[in-house]
């Protein structure tokens, strides 16, 4: 069995908050693309499947890790609200597409809706004036520190769903002060960007930490 990959290592592929959030809306983009121009109903489960998956477990991360840190570092509530309310509507969509199948009449146009809602959160997160600028330029969001500990929870997240087991909630969180302005120098490296190059070559995110876990880095 591979070693588990050091706190160096993983500091040094894993990327900042923002960056793992945004590869996480690349990656579900293309899967939704997939679905709209499939006709395969095998091929249309699977890729519903793999979208309702990465946002479980993309919501999640945001909910229990990156919203208290923003809300804690920026104060603004209104944005945050925004973001948990939005995510409780995808929730239910997300709910009634897993419980479903293709044979519904209405599978496809769940789907379809999930995609609009999903774009227009994405389109709020990443705009110039949205949660990730504000979160950029908040001097006490470590961004890298987050990532980090995003990445651990998403790994972990990520193997409870392959094992079929109920996604729980997280015993160890940090609390928000833990992550803010941790007194670190993180050594930079040209792997910290693989996780986006992933998702753009459509490696699934189940498929990125199993290649750290197996590697202890990505190669590029």
């Amino acid at each position: 069995m591979a070693a588990a990959p050091t706190r160096q290592a993983k500091a040094d592929i894993a990327p900042d908050a923002v960056a793992l959030l945004k590869a996480d809306h690349r990656q579900v983009k293309e899967w939704f693309e997939e679905f709209e121009g499939s006709r395969s109903a095998k091929k249309k489960k699977q890729l519903a499947t793999n979208i309702c998956n990465a946002l479980t477990v993309h919501t999640k991360i945001e909910e229990e890790i990156f919203y208290p840190a923003f809300l804690a570092a920026t104060k603004d509530k209104d944005m945050h609200h925004e973001a948990v309310v939005e995510h409780a509507g995808a929730k239910v969509l997300i709910a009634q597409i897993e419980a479903s199948d293709p044979s519904d009449d209405y599978y496809d146009s769940k789907v379809h809706v999930l995609s609009e809602m999903i774009k227009h959160y994405v389109k709020e997160e990443e705009q110039k004036d949205g949660m990730f600028a504000e979160a950029k330029q908040a001097r006490k969001m470590d961004l890298e520190a987050l990532g980090e500990q995003m990445f651990d929870r998403k790994t972990e997240l990520m193997a409870q769903i392959e094992a079929g087991r109920e996604i729980l909630p997280n015993p160890r969180r940090v609390a928000p002060s833990k992550v803010l302005l941790a007194a670190k120098v993180r050594r930079r490296s040209k792997h910290a960007s693989t996780v986006v190059a992933c998702a753009e070559k459509s490696v699934t995110p189940l498929g990125q930490l199993k290649l750290l876990q197996a590697r202890g880095r990505y190669p590029l």
